[in-house]
Order: structure tokens, then C-alpha cells, then sequence
């Protein structure tokens, strides 16, 4: 007889989910499928109010990554207005979004994938958690705690609070950054570096032990889409949109974040409260079919830390780029990290990064300059915002009448978009460990940790 597993729920992320694995009549795996299970319902309840509340609202969308949220609004709410935001805003809104991925990439691989990369994929669930990682690993746990706590400290002086701060707006920033605010930011530069080094550190000496994960985690084929700045650069609030495939070939070299809806679809399964985005010219038209036959699974893409790494010609700062040659050598020459299990690496690569960009952001003496908002009325019916969260690419489409109120909204988040690699990911795993006559709970927690390689 067929037999179905469910994993429910699927723990150590970032939202609410639930797995379900076939099996067939000789107990192998016949599909395996990710569920979203909470339905949220933002792009509906939003219209009917003005677009200038919208960076309030969207960032409950999520409690770990609400800067996300704060700038991809806040930019459609600029393109709105028809406005350009002062320079010290940007330098400000790009500082808060780093420290975003400081935080929330720290949080993953730190602490809800740590678990699993120290203690083992299979070890005691009792100790397999943030407790057990504590009591045996004292330092990585403390250093995921401190470096997190730098990127949520860095959110709270810009914001006045970590969580939801109502400081992104329309035209630019609520608030300039004192001298002194600006010192505080610094003085904890030192301690995060060390941070990512001691992460840095971990993840290659754990690397010989993860084989066979890095051969079946989401070891396939996709293409890759992502910001990169004009010259080609690592990208986290905006720029350029790029999609390479899976050989490294440049489908869509660079082409404007607006115009998102020319190349991207959304496809629709009664399986999942998750939309499924699908790069159209590979995707034909969006057919409905069960994964991953489905026409617009032709079209699947992945986004976030493994896919800017494997688009970007260089990071564009010299610590970040030393490691992510490294991280390409992974790899044949000029082709892709294809692996998902190298996000955990890709991760700690952008901390890095954005480590960086903070400390040369701050040497800027314009960063305290006090003009930090432009202001205008409503100039453009249609405004889109897109930035990168920690997770990856995220669009906002607002559609407004003459008085700035919302007719539609469009909203494309990061999981969303790696949906259709989450699906194929889950039944790589399950094909290569599930044997429905000798299960275990450690086999379970393998195939969970391939969806936190994503979140």
C-alpha cells in the first residue's frame, strides 16, 4: 500500500510549514512536497489605504526580517512620489539593511542550522537545538548570539527599535545619524568580525564530513536571479537584476527592477498557500501541474545568498572577495555553486560583506548629514520596490489612484520565489535517505534541514 509522512511542523525556521513525502507500494519515494500553511493575506487587506503606510504595515510581514520589508516598500513609495531620496538617506537605508543580514544570517547559520552542522544531522533531538549547542559549543553559540545582536543593535539606533521600526518612509528616512550614534556602531565593528571568522572557521573545518549532503541538498541544475550593482558587484538594495543559468550563461545580463513583470509569472497550487515564480521564457505560460512537471517548473529559479554569490562578478570589498574566490572554486571554472548547501557558506560570506560596507559606510562624513527626506505628492499611479532581504530578491508593486490610495498590491517575496527549488530540494533528500521500512527521526530532521538551507 502507498503511505504518506508528514512533517509537521517543520522547526528551526523562519515561518510555518509542513512536509509530506510518498511513498509508493515498494516504500520508495514517489513525491515530496513543502507546505506554507499559514495564509496571510497582506496584498488583499492593504487596499484601500495610502501607499505612504505601507513600510509600517509590510514589515509585519516578517518579525526577523522587517527591514526587508521596510525597504522594498519604501522604494515603491519613491518611484510613487517621482522622486529622488537624498544621498545620506540611501547611505542610511543601505546601513540598516545590512545590518539586517548580519543579524538574521547569523540567527540561520548560528543557531538554527548550528544544531544540525555541529552536533550532527541525526544526533540526539534533545541536544539537537540551541540548548545542546550551548552546552557543547559554547563559543559558536555565544558568537551567534553577540553577532546577531550587533545587526539588531545597528537596526535599533537608525530606527529607534529592532522590530518594525517605523523610520523607512516615502522620499527617504525619518531621522538623521548622530556622531554619536554613528560611534556606538563602530566600536562593535571589531567583535563582528571576529564573529564571522570564528563562523568562517567552523564551516570549513566541518566541510569534509558533509559529502554526501552537498551531493544531494539541492545539487541541481536552476538558474539564479539577483541584484548586482551596474558594474557587476554584489548587490543588496539596488541596482541591477541578473539571471544566469546553471552553465553560468547570462540569460538576463542586467535589466531594470521594474520591469520584474516581463520575465517573472506566478503560478498558483492548491497544495500550498506559497506562490510559485517562474522565470517566463523558460516557463512557457504558467500551466498548473503537479511538481516538478509542470510547465512553469521549467522555469524555476533560486535567489538569495547562493544565488547573488553565483551572479555577481565580484563582492567589491577586499575580505569578500578573497572568500568568495574560495567559494567559487567549488565549482568548475566559471560555473555556478549549484549546491544549497552551500548557502550556509554563502551566508557567512555576505555577513562579511556587509561587515565591510557598514565600516566603510560609516567613514563617510556626509553619513550625519541631516537632509535626509525628499517630498512630493503622488507623481506615478504604479511604484516598485525592490531590494534584497536575507532570504533574497523582494518586490513590491503598488498600483494607487490620484490620491495615493491603493487599488492593488503585488507582493513576491524571497521564499516564494526559491518555492519550486524548496519542492525539488525536499524529494532530493527524502530520495536519497527515506527507506519507508527503516525510518528515523534523524532521516526527518535531514530532510527539515534541507528547507533551512533556504530560510
Amino acid at each position: 500500500m502507498t503511505q504518506t509522512i508528514t512533517i509537521d511542523p517543520v522547526t528551526r525556521i523562519e515561518g510555518h510549514a509542513k512536509i509530506t513525502i510518498q511513498l509508493d507500494e515498494q516504500q520508495r519515494v514517489a513525491d515530496a512536497r513543502f507546505h506554507v500553511t499559514e495564509f496571510r493575506g497582506f496584498e488583499k487587506f492593504c487596499e484601500g489605504r495610502s501607499f505612504a503606510e505601507m513600510p509600517g504595515i509590510t514589515a509585519r510581514i516578517c518579525g526577523i526580517c522587517p527591514v526587508s520589508h521596510l525597504m522594498a516598500s519604501a522604494k515603491a513609495g519613491d518611484a510613487i512620489l517621482g522622486v529622488r531620496i537624498p544621498p545620506t538617506a540611501e547611505k542610511l537605508r543601505r546601513l540598516m539593511n545590512w545590518g539586517q543580514i548580519v543579524q538574521s544570517h547569523a540567527l540561520s547559520f548560528f543557531h538554527l542550522s548550528g544544531p544540525d552542522l555541529l552536533l550532527g544531522m541525526e544526533s540526539d533531538p534533545a541536544q539537537r537545538n540551541l540548548v545542546g549547542l550551548i552546552q557543547q559549543h559554547p563559543e559558536a553559540a555565544r558568537t551567534g548570539i553577540r553577532l546577531r545582536q550587533f545587526g539588531q543593535e545597528i537596526i535599533r539606533i537608525l530606527g529607534g527599535k529592532s522590530i518594525h521600526p517605523a523610520w523607512t518612509t516615502p522620499g527617504g528616512v525619518r531621522e538623521p545619524l548622530s556622531a554619536e550614534k554613528r560611534a556606538a556602531i563602530q566600536a562593535g565593528l571589531p567583535e563582528a568580525f571576529t564573529g564571522v571568522e570564528l563562523g568562517l572557521r567552523l564551516y570549513k573545518e566541518g566541510l569534509a564530513k558533509f559529502d554526501a549532503e552537498i551531493e544531494s541538498y539541492g545539487a541541481f541544475p536552476s538558474l539564479f536571479l539577483g541584484l548586482v550593482t551596474p558594474s557587476g558587484g554584489l548587490e543588496h538594495y539596488d541596482g541591477l537584476l541578473r539571471i544566469v543559468d546553471s552553465e553560468g550563461n547570462r540569460l538576463e545580463p542586467g535589466f531594470a527592477p521594474d520591469q520584474f513583470r516581463t520575465l517573472i509569472g506566478e503560478a498558483v497550487e492548491p497544495w500550498s498557500y506559497l506562490k510559485f515564480p517562474y522565470y517566463k521564457r523558460r516557463g512557457g505560460n504558467g500551466a498548473t501541474g503537479e511538481l516538478p512537471v509542470g510547465d512553469y517548473a521549467q522555469g524555476m529559479y533560486r535567489v538569495g545568498p547562493l544565488a547573488r554569490l553565483n551572479i555577481c562578478d565580484h563582492a567589491g570589498t577586499p575580505r569578500a572577495d578573497a572568500e568568495l574566490a574560495e567559494f567559487r572554486s567549488l565549482a568548475p571554472a566559471g560555473k555556478p555553486v549549484l549546491s544549497s548547501f552551500h548557502y550556509h557558506y554563502a551566508r557567512l560570506i555576505e555577513i562579511l560583506f556587509a561587515l565591510e560596507k557598514i565600516e566603510e559606510t560609516l567613514a563617510d562624513p556626509t553619513i550625519t548629514d541631516e537632509k535626509v527626506r525628499s517630498y512630493a505628492g503622488v507623481n506615478q499611479l504604479v511604484g516598485v520596490g525592490v531590494s534584497e532581504a536575507p532570504r533574497g530578491t523582494l518586490f513590491h508593486e503598488y498600483h494607487v489612484n490620484d490620491d495615493g490610495i491603493l487599488q492593488k498590491v503585488n507582493l513576491i517575496i524571497a521564499t516564494g520565489q526559491n518555492n519550486l527549488a524548496m519542492n525539488r530540494t525536499v524529494r532530493q533528500i527524502a530520495e536519497r535517505y527515506v527507506n519507508g521500512r527503516q525510518l528515523s527521526e534523524g532521516i526527518l530532521n535531514r530532510i527539515e534541514h534541507g528547507i533551512r538551507t533556504f530560510d
